[in-house]
């Protein structure tokens, strides 16, 4: 029973006794590591005065700085080839997954404009102040559309694209420009079945007939000078929406109150003059609603297409005022745009 018990026992103890050698090994190991010095620091060899001017010297900068003024419009004047890339791209992929594809660029505008002259030209007859209210409600219908999609697409075009912005580095107005861009290439579609559904309404008996005229030559003017403008909203919106994108749930409320106050749909001065106010304010009202910029812009659309020289004779002061709008916005916008430079893709 001794001699069968002594094994046990060295084996109990060799169990008892491997622990404790095992957790004292760590223990040696730190000892012996912590004998070790830190390797010296890594100290750079130039100065930052040198390494500026050698980021200088191979045309290095930081990111998400704002550049100068002229530096950005060269940058981005010579990224046009880009821009008009992108455009055509962004519009040809906008309805590519539906089985009719670009036709959409046409029927859309069409079925809004056949809802708008069934429902205020034919059952609410808001547009009978107007000779040829097909006409009309078309070109309004439309030119708005571009004015529209060119503020929601531009609300967007920062917005809605943070990983781009993050991953490239680039001029940030390039996407506002390619918005608009893209919108006036499925626009130019459009106007051809906007000036033959205005050649056609004057085959109706009602209505008189709508010749082709030398002043046609002038609605590329119009739709340039509306591009113009259009994409100086744009830039403002990506500015104020990429820094408070609550606004842009509120676009749509305002655009269409703005538009109602254009006279897209009917002749909106002419109701003015029937308000019961005083004739002081009536002049007021009327001459804010009649030259603010979209109601000019559609003016000088229906001015060139439609030949009533009582309600849209041809001025040179809207076209004055056209080309003053287009500018201004444009800079402005261009302007607030590129102070929010560095900004963008960070927010």
């Amino acid at each position: 029973m001794v001699s069968g018990s002594a094994p046990d026992q060295i084996g109990i103890s060799r169990t008892v006794s491997t622990p404790t050698t095992d957790a004292a090994a760590p223990a040696g190991a730190a000892a012996s590591g912590s004998a070790k010095t830190p390797p010296p620091p890594l100290v750079p060899s130039t100065t930052s005065a040198e390494r500026l001017a050698l980021a200088k010297k191979y045309g290095l900068r930081p990111l998400n700085v704002r550049p100068p003024l002229g530096e950005y419009i060269r940058d981005l004047v010579g990224r046009w080839a880009f821009i008009r890339v992108l455009a055509t791209s962004t519009a040809y992929a906008r309805n590519q997954n539906n089985y009719l594809g670009q036709l959409w660029a046409v029927l859309n505008p069409i079925l809004n404009a056949a809802v708008y002259v069934l429902i205020f030209g034919v059952l609410l007859k808001l547009s009978r102040d107007v000779d040829n209210s097909i006409a009309f409600i078309v070109i309004g219908v439309f030119m708005y559309r571009f004015v529209e999609a060119s503020v929601t697409g531009g609300a967007k075009s920062i917005s809605g694209k943070t990983q781009l912005l993050r991953s490239l580095h680039f001029p940030r107005a390039v996407l506002p420009i390619s918005t608009v861009l893209s919108l006036l290439t499925t626009l130019i579609p459009a106007i051809v079945v906007m000036c033959a559904i205005t050649l056609l309404s004057g085959f109706l008996p009602t209505y008189e007939m709508i010749h082709v005229t030398w002043w046609w030559l002038l609605l590329p003017a119009a739709v340039a000078l509306m591009w113009i403008f259009n994409t100086g909203l744009a830039f403002i919106m990506a500015r104020f929406v990429a820094s408070t994108p609550d606004i842009e749930n509120v676009l749509p409320f305002v655009m269409r109150v703005v538009m109602y106050a254009s006279g897209v749909i009917f002749p909106v001065v002419s109701y003015v003059e029937r308000l019961e106010i005083p004739e002081a304010s009536k002049a007021v009202v009327g001459g804010v609603l009649e030259y603010q910029p979209v109601a000019v812009y559609l003016y000088l659309v229906r001015s060139v297409l439609m030949q009533e020289e009582e309600m849209f004779p041809h001025s040179g002061l809207m076209w004055v005022l056209g080309a003053v709008w287009a500018v201004v916005f444009f800079v402005i916008g261009f302007v607030v745009f590129w102070r929010g430079e560095e900004r963008y893709g960070r927010d």
